[in-house]
């Protein structure tokens, strides 16, 4: 399933199941992490899972699986 959003909504306003592009960082410090992860603008990303109480959540970028905490979804601008 690929969702229609508002360009530049970040990935913590997002609902399970949906598929997105990554396009941009807020946060260059989190952005280095997050490349070194494998996660690059473009990289197409979908939402797996989120815990019950808004802390972290857990992604499907290309061939692998991710847990990610908030505030580095938080730092993930989507198109």
């Amino acid at each position: 399933m690929v969702a229609i959003i508002n360009s530049g909504s970040s990935l913590t306003n997002c609902q399970k199941g949906t598929t997105f592009h990554i396009d941009r960082f807020t946060d260059e410090q989190i952005a280095a992490r997050l490349i070194s992860m494998g996660l690059l603008p473009g990289s197409e990303i979908r939402i797996v899972r989120t815990s019950p109480f808004g802390g972290a959540c857990y992604v499907k970028v290309n061939d692998q699986y991710l847990a990610l905490r908030k505030e580095e979804a938080a730092c993930i601008v989507l198109k």
